[in-house]
C-alpha cells in the first residue's frame, strides 16, 4: 500500500513538473518585461479552420488598407522623402497579395507565436519564422524598392539592420534573433542596455510569461487565447508625462528642435518638464487604469470580440446598477438598424458636475494640462444649463429603419421606420413640440401607444404618412406605410437592463445600401469636381491633377474593398455596459 501511494505520488508530481515546464523558454512572451505598459499576443495558436476564417476577412479588407498606405506616404512625401519611399516599398510587398501569400513570401510563421509590446514606451515586436532566409530576402525587397541599403550595425556579435530619422529622432531596426524577426522602433541614439533588451539579448527579471497576467486576464473576461490585447494606462500615462522614457524623449526632443527652428525657443527651455505631471497624469490614469480586448468567439461563420475599459469605482457606481427606461434598449432588435443609446441627463449632469467640482478644487498643475483645467472649469455651468427641460428630463433614444431607398435617381434617400424618444415627462415634451410647431396643436395624445396621423402640412416634407404615439416615459414616431402598427409595441418593449448603455444591430443588407448610398455620393462629388477641373485645352496633367486622381483612385479602392466586405456579412450586432469593474463593450459579427 506505502508502495502504491508512492508511485502515485510520483506520478502526480512528474505531471505536474510537466506542467510547469512546458513553456517554452524562447517564446515571444518569454522577452516581454512583466510591467510591460501594453502589450497585443497570441496564447494559443488557432485551428486551421478559425485561421482560414479570419485571414479571409483580412484579405477582404487589404486592398484598402494599402491603399491608405499608399495615401499615408504620399502625405508624408514633403515632409519625409525617405519614410515615404519606405512605407511606399512595404505596401508594394503587400499590394496584390493575401494575408498568406505575404507572410510565406517574408518568411514569417501564421501558424505560430507573435507578440507586440512595450520596452516602456518603445514598440517591440517578435514574429517566428518558418524560413529566416525568406525573410532577410523580404527586407532586401524593401531595400531594393527603398533606393538604398538599410545601416547595418551589430551588439555583442548580434547583426540587425537600421533605417534612422533625424527629423523624428528615431530609428527601426529589424534583426533575425534565433528562429524570431524582431522589429523595434527606438530613439536614434538608443543606449546599450535597451538595444541588447530589444533583440532579445538580455531577458527581462520577470517576463509576462512567468507573471501570467494575460492568461489570467483571458480567464477573468472570457477572451480566447487566441489574441488578448492589454493597455495599462497606470504605467504607460507617466511615463510619458514625467519624460524620462527613452522614446518618449527623444521623441520630445525633436519636435523641440523643430519649434526651436521656427521660434527661436531655446531647446532646453521646451525640455522642461515640472514634476507635477507625472503626478498629473497617474491621476487621470487612476480614472481609466486598463483597457483590454479578445475575441470571444471566432469560427467560419462568427467573429465576436469584448471589449473592456476599467474604470474608477465613483463611475461604475453611477451607472452599473442605473436601469434606463428607453423601451427597446433591453430587447434583441430585429429591424434592419436599431440603435438604442441611453442618454439620462439627470445621472450624466449630477456625474460631470462632480467631476467639475473635483478639479476646481484641485487643478491640474501640469502646464500641458492647462486647457483640461478650463474644460471642466466651463463643464460646471453647462451641465446646469442642462437641467433645463426638456433636455434635462431626457432618458434616452432609439432609432429602427425598417427599409431604406437610396436609389441614384432619388435627390433624398427615403426610408420607413422609428424614433423613440424616452423621457420622464412625455406629455411637456409634446406640450413644447406644440408651441414651437402649431400644427401639432391640434393632435390629442394620451399614455396608451395608440398611434396618431399627423397632419398633412407636416408629412408632405416626407411624402409619406406618419404618426405618433405616447407612452407612459416616450414618445414614439412611425414614418412610412405600416409603421403604425408597430409603435404601440415598440413603446412596451424591454428597457434597460442594469448598466445598459447601448444597443444597435445592423444587417448586412442595410450595411451594404449605406456603403452604395455612401459610394454615390462620392462618386458624385467626384464626377462634379472632375468637370470644374477640365480646361479644354488638352494639356497634360499637372501634378495636382495626378494627385487628384491618385485620391480618387485610393476612395473607390476603399468602396470596394467596403462593398466586399459587407457582401459576406450577415449581421452585425453591438451592446455596451457598465458593470461593477467598469465599462464593457462586445460585438459580435456573423457571416454569411
Amino acid at each position: 500500500m506505502r508502495m502504491t501511494t508512492r508511485t502515485l505520488a510520483l506520478a502526480v508530481a512528474g505531471a505536474l513538473l510537466a506542467g510547469c515546464g512546458h513553456k517554452d523558454k524562447d517564446a515571444p512572451l518569454a522577452f516581454v518585461p512583466a510591467d510591460t505598459p501594453y502589450v497585443v499576443a497570441n496564447l494559443d495558436v488557432m485551428d486551421d479552420d478559425t485561421r482560414g476564417a479570419l485571414l479571409a476577412q483580412a484579405d477582404v479588407q487589404l486592398p484598402a488598407q494599402v491603399k491608405q498606405l499608399q495615401s499615408a506616404a504620399d502625405d508624408m512625401a514633403a515632409k519625409d522623402p525617405d519614410g515615404a519611399r519606405l512605407l511606399r516599398a512595404f505596401a508594394g510587398e503587400l499590394d496584390g497579395k493575401t494575408i498568406e501569400q505575404f507572410a510565406r513570401n517574408a518568411g514569417l510563421n501564421i501558424k505560430g507565436y507573435s507578440a507586440f509590446y512595450g520596452l516602456g514606451l518603445a514598440p517591440v515586436v517578435r514574429f517566428e519564422l518558418t524560413d529566416a532566409q525568406a525573410f532577410n530576402a523580404f527586407v532586401g525587397r524593401l531595400e531594393t524598392a527603398y533606393g538604398k541599403k538599410f545601416d547595418v550595425a551589430d551588439v555583442d556579435g548580434q547583426s540587425y539592420r537600421r533605417h534612422a530619422s533625424a527629423e523624428a529622432g528615431v530609428q527601426v531596426i529589424l534583426a533575425v534573433v534565433g528562429k524570431q524577426a524582431v522589429a523595434a522602433l527606438l530613439p536614434a541614439d538608443a543606449a546599450k542596455p535597451l538595444l541588447r533588451q530589444a533583440l532579445g539579448l538580455d531577458r527581462p527579471a520577470r517576463s509576462l510569461q512567468d507573471d501570467g497576467r494575460l492568461d489570467k486576464l483571458a480567464k477573468a473576461k472570457g477572451y480566447q487565447k487566441w489574441a488578448v490585447g492589454e493597455l495599462d494606462l497606470t504605467r504607460a500615462l507617466p511615463l510619458a508625462a514625467s519624460g524620462k522614457d527613452p522614446l518618449f524623449a527623444a521623441l520630445f526632443k525633436a519636435h523641440a528642435e523643430a519649434e526651436s527652428a521656427k521660434t527661436g525657443e531655446p531647446v532646453a527651455n521646451q525640455l522642461q518638464i515640472p514634476p507635477a505631471c507625472a503626478g498629473d497624469a497617474a491621476r487621470i490614469a487612476a480614472r481609466v487604469p486598463e483597457l483590454s480586448f479578445g475575441y470571444t468567439r471566432l469560427d467560419a461563420k462568427h467573429q465576436e470580440i469584448r471589449w473592456d475599459a476599467a474604470l474608477a469605482p465613483d463611475i461604475t457606481q453611477a451607472f452599473a446598477g442605473l436601469k434606463v427606461e428607453l423601451p427597446g434598449l433591453g430587447a434583441d432588435a430585429q429591424a434592419p438598424f436599431d440603435l438604442a443609446l441611453a442618454l439620462p441627463v439627470a445621472q450624466l449632469r449630477a456625474f460631470w458636475s462632480a467631476q467639475s467640482d473635483a478639479v476646481a478644487a484641485k487643478p491640474f498643475a501640469c502646464p500641458a494640462l492647462a486647457d483640461l483645467n478650463d474644460t471642466f472649469a466651463k463643464l460646471g455651468p453647462a451641465m446646469q444649463k442642462a437641467a433645463i427641460p426638456p433636455f434635462g428630463d431626457l432618458l434616452g433614444v432609439r432609432v429602427a429603419l425598417d427599409s431604406l431607398d437610396a436609389g441614384k435617381d432619388k435627390p433624398m434617400p427615403s426610408f420607413t421606420g422609428r424614433l423613440v424618444l424616452s423621457t420622464n415627462n412625455p406629455a411637456g415634451l409634446l406640450a413644447m413640440g406644440q408651441m414651437m410647431n402649431p400644427a401639432l396643436a391640434q393632435l390629442k395624445l394620451a399614455a396608451d401607444g395608440k398611434p396618431v396621423a399627423l397632419p398633412p402640412a407636416m408629412t408632405q416634407m416626407l411624402n409619406q404618412p406618419a404618426w405618433l404615439a405616447m407612452g407612459d416615459k416616450s414618445l414614439a414616431l412611425g414614418i412610412g406605410a405600416g409603421e403604425d402598427a408597430k409603435l404601440a409595441d415598440t413603446l412596451k418593449a424591454a428597457p434597460g437592463n442594469a448598466g445598459q448603455m447601448l444597443r444597435m444591430n445592423l444587417d448586412g443588407a442595410m450595411y451594404r445600401t449605406w456603403v452604395g448610398l455612401m459610394q454615390d455620393k462620392a462618386d458624385s462629388i467626384a464626377a462634379a469636381a472632375a468637370a470644374l477641373d477640365k480646361d479644354g485645352t488638352g494639356a497634360p496633367p499637372t501634378p495636382a491633377d495626378q494627385a487628384l486622381a491618385a485620391s480618387r483612385a485610393r476612395t473607390k479602392a476603399q468602396f470596394d474593398a467596403m462593398r466586399a466586405q459587407a457582401e459576406r456579412i450577415r449581421n452585425m450586432r453591438i451592446e455596451a455596459h457598465v458593470e461593477d469593474k467598469g465599462l464593457v463593450v462586445t460585438g459580435q459579427t456573423e457571416l454569411k
